[in-house]
């Protein structure tokens, strides 16, 4: 739905929801703070706190002992439909475009797709937190016979089976066991990019994708790395810490393991291709975000006046840039970063289902 024309809050009804619900606060979104790992159940944490535009304080623990890193106190499901809300109309902090054009970039797209050419052509392929299937789009191009069929939390999916970008599109969580039963056993390929980050409970998607798999079958899993060198420098503003959207991020010795105590062969761990050369340009747009002038958004009170409006639009236009000058730096980068383990912001692993 685009933007909303200024009005006065009495004829802008998502300003008059957004109102209604803030009125109540916002604590109520949170369930109670955990005192352990969700993965290991380690009692050694640490907590920086994140900020998002939307009312809010959110805080990222990580475990001292396994790594894994999660958000704590952990969002309500009514808490995550709220600030999920209207995420595709207003993007993620207000990023400018080139920030994330690397995340949605064919090439990549068929690039990952053609890790899958050393075990021949699969007959069926579910990719898993698919959005607008745009990496089903691209394999195609890879495996043209492959039929591709998609999942997603949101009814994104359906647009995306309507544009013919997947056969079949489902809405909801491999989490769920009536969706789990449905697909148990029917795709010689699983793929989940980056979907662990927000799943609640990401051992449960995990079994999930397992049990979709055929005996034999493959699963192709890509997360941002919460041990890189730039999530420990840039902290709050490293992007994939994403709060309040991201619910865990797993450290590559943790996934490898759980996929090897499920019965998997781990066939490829790559700690370099996956790196996405934006960690500079999407911390100082976050930050410029930030700091500009607030942009009008259905959750505020009241929507902005021409004064800040002009003043947001040109330091806007100044800034833009500095992005494009820290763009350029994460492209001078990214070879070094890729060639050095434990420097890229990604990790891979392709995994084969052995029972």
């Amino acid at each position: 739905m685009p933007p909303l024309p200024y009005a006065s809050r009495a004829c802008d009804p998502r300003r008059i929801a957004y109102a209604a619900e803030l009125a109540q606060g916002t604590d109520r979104f949170h369930e109670p703070r955990r005192e352990n790992c969700p993965w290991c159940g380690s009692a050694r944490l640490r907590a920086p706190d994140l900020l998002q535009h939307k009312p809010g304080r959110f805080a990222l623990d990580q475990c001292g002992d396994c790594g894994h890193a999660f958000q704590n106190p952990r969002l309500t499901p009514e808490g995550l439909a709220f600030y999920r809300r209207d995420h595709d109309e207003t993007g993620p902090g207000g990023l400018p475009h080139q920030v994330l054009a690397a995340r949605r970039d064919r090439r990549r797209h068929r690039a990952d797709a053609h890790l899958m050419r050393n075990v021949g052509e699969p007959e069926s392929w579910l990719d898993v937190g698919t959005g607008h299937a745009h990496f089903p789009a691209a394999a195609r191009e890879v495996f043209p016979y492959t039929s591709f069929d998609g999942l997603d939390p949101t009814p994104r999916v359906e647009a995306a089976r309507a544009a013919g970008r997947i056969e079949e599109a489902h809405i909801g969580h491999l989490a769920d066991p009536h969706i789990a039963d449905r697909l148990r056993g029917r795709y010689d390929v699983v793929s989940v990019f980056h979907h662990l980050a927000h799943a609640r409970d990401p051992r449960a998607e995990l079994r999930g994708a397992l049990g979709a798999l055929r005996p034999g079958g493959h699963l192709l899993v890509e997360l941002p790395d919460p041990r890189s060198l730039f999530a420990l420098l840039l902290g709050k503003w490293w992007l994939p810490h994403g709060q309040p959207r991201h619910l865990h991020l797993l450290p590559l010795h943790n996934l490898r393991a759980e996929l090897e105590s499920a019965g998997c062969t781990i066939l490829v761990t790559d700690r370099r291709t996956p790196h996405t050369p934006n960690d500079l340009s999407a911390a100082l747009a976050l930050a410029l975000t930030h700091a500009l002038p607030a942009s009008d958004t259905p959750w505020r009170d009241t929507p902005p006046g021409p004064l800040s409006r002009a003043l947001r639009a040109i330091l806007s236009t100044a800034t833009t840039p500095l992005v494009a000058a820290a763009a350029a730096a994460d492209l001078l980068l990214s070879p070094l970063l890729r060639r050095t383990p434990g420097l890229s912001n990604g990790y891979r692993i392709v995994a084969r289902k052995d029972t």
